[in-house]
């Protein structure tokens, strides 16, 4: 997956404007202009299309984890260089603060099986033994499912805030029908 597609899906997913993105990259330390994050975001065959190289997206990656978990006290962190999607992959969990079983429930919404022995290998060092890299399908399957999860709850909060307001207004009917 590339740096641009995984950009356009956690904006749909969590629903960030323009503004909250620019807010996102400026708290890892980037002022990311309107047209830049605009250019990210377009598809490949619109002729204003930028990739988004990989320290760019990594200070917005670290950025989501300012925003999401709070800024840590002392130096920021370095954006990585190159980036490769174990490190993007742990970067998401770290910024929504998930546990494995958090994980897992998320690729059951995408209907993707793995096991947690197999999660927790993505998560290693390159340099263990046990060391497995994480393929794009995986990290696709993760994100579909954090969109299902995300997007359904938010979907639940406006469906429960319009059945609030459809019984306010039958009780108000009922008192001005009295």
């Amino acid at each position: 997956m590339d740096n641009n597609d995984i950009l356009r899906r956690i904006r749909y997913t969590f629903n960030f404007d323009d503004t909250k993105m620019m807010s996102i990259f400026a708290s890892a330390g980037k002022n990311a202009t309107r047209e830049e994050i605009s250019d990210w975001l377009k598809k490949e065959e619109d002729e204003a299309f930028q990739q988004c190289i990989d320290s760019d997206f990594a200070l917005f990656l670290n950025g989501l984890i300012n925003d999401k978990r709070g800024k840590r006290e002392g130096a920021q962190p370095e954006p990585e260089k190159t980036l490769t999607n174990n490190i993007i992959f742990k970067k998401l969990k770290i910024a929504l603060n998930l546990k494995d079983q958090d994980i897992l429930d998320f690729m059951k919404l995408a209907d993707f099986k793995i096991g947690k022995h197999e999660l927790s290998a993505l998560f290693r060092k390159p340099s263990h033994k046990n060391y497995r890299e994480c393929k794009d399908q995986i990290l696709r399957n993760f994100l579909k499912g954090a969109q299902v999860k995300y997007r359904a709850d938010e979907k639940e909060i406006k469906s429960s805030e319009v059945q609030e307001e459809s019984k306010e207004s039958s009780s108000n009917q009922a008192i001005w029908n009295k």
